[in-house]
């Protein structure tokens, strides 16, 4: 009895250490490093005003929305300004309007944001500006989309003054259907999971966004590129390059001087080491960046 006693408050013990100690993991996002390392940047905001013909303010009145919804359109192989075409002639035989349509080439703004749309049901709609993602063919495509969408989602919020929180003021079409029942769309979600993607992740890319708009009026810090290196060990920073059969050479001829700032543009992992690329096929150790 004694020894029954011992192992429920042990095995409790430990339930409780692994629930307390649990921490939220931030979703990893290969296709957000690819857009940052890549300094992909986004395509001007182009207003298109469309025909629809609603001029009817938010729930808190005109020029008050809450929030954006993220819509995805799902039909493959359909650029936005053709659905932009689409929606301008059809919108009144489907009940149907949003403010943007975004593709990996262009951001289309078609209705004035200072105005509700007809996209997620009456309840989203009397509170959010609405986006639609269309889908493309290719992974490159893809990395561009995501940058154009968020730029267009991160700009609207700044030019609201309204905060970046997830669930808050951004939400997908299925968290809003979820919510408020008025609708059954599941987009972006499934498209998202095609490419090994989530809101989530399209979350940390906006917030990336929006915060460095408002801190640099650019979507990339200048300084992410920027690193400073030195050698505790020598006189200078050696430097290497990066084989095509995988294997890596030590240069000989050319060194970094110790505490000097470099512009990097790559980053790429041999062996389990991490280079960041300095010049052409000139590559500095990560353990020499501080």
């Amino acid at each position: 009895m004694i020894k029954k006693k011992y192992f429920l408050f042990t095995f409790f013990i430990l339930l409780f250490l692994l629930i307390t100690n649990t921490k939220t993991v931030k979703a990893d996002s290969s296709i957000n490093d690819y857009i940052i390392d890549n300094q992909i940047q986004p395509a001007k905001i182009q207003s298109q005003e469309g025909t629809f013909g609603v001029w009817q303010g938010y729930r808190y009145g005109v020029g008050q929305p809450e929030g954006i919804v993220v819509h995805e359109t799902s039909e493959n192989n359909v650029t936005a300004q053709q659905f932009t075409d689409r929606f301008n002639s059809e919108w009144r035989q489907k009940q149907t309007y949003v403010h943007a349509f975004v593709d990996n080439n262009q951001i289309l703004n078609i209705h004035n944001t200072d105005y509700i749309v007809w996209g997620a049901g009456p309840t989203a709609n009397s509170r959010f500006i609405q986006v639609e993602l269309c889908r493309v063919n290719t992974y490159d495509e893809f990395a561009h989309s995501l940058s154009n969408d968020a730029y267009y989602i991160a700009s609207k919020l700044i030019q609201y003054n309204l905060p970046d929180v997830p669930g808050q003021t951004v939400f997908s079409h299925k968290q809003t259907s979820d919510l408020w029942h008025e609708t059954k769309h599941q987009d972006p979600d499934y498209y998202f999971s095609t490419w090994g993607y989530d809101m989530n992740q399209f979350n940390d890319l906006i917030l990336s966004y929006y915060d460095n708009l408002k801190s640099y009026n650019n979507v990339y810090n200048p300084n992410d590129h920027v690193i400073n290196v030195r050698n505790s060990n020598g006189a200078y920073v050696p430097l290497v390059s990066l084989n095509d059969d995988g294997s890596v050479s030590s240069i000989s001829n050319r060194a970094l001087a110790n505490n000097t700032p470099w512009y990097t543009d790559k980053k790429q992992t041999v062996n389990g080491v991490l280079y960041h690329r300095v010049a052409t096929n000139e590559w500095v150790a990560d353990s020499y960046k501080y």
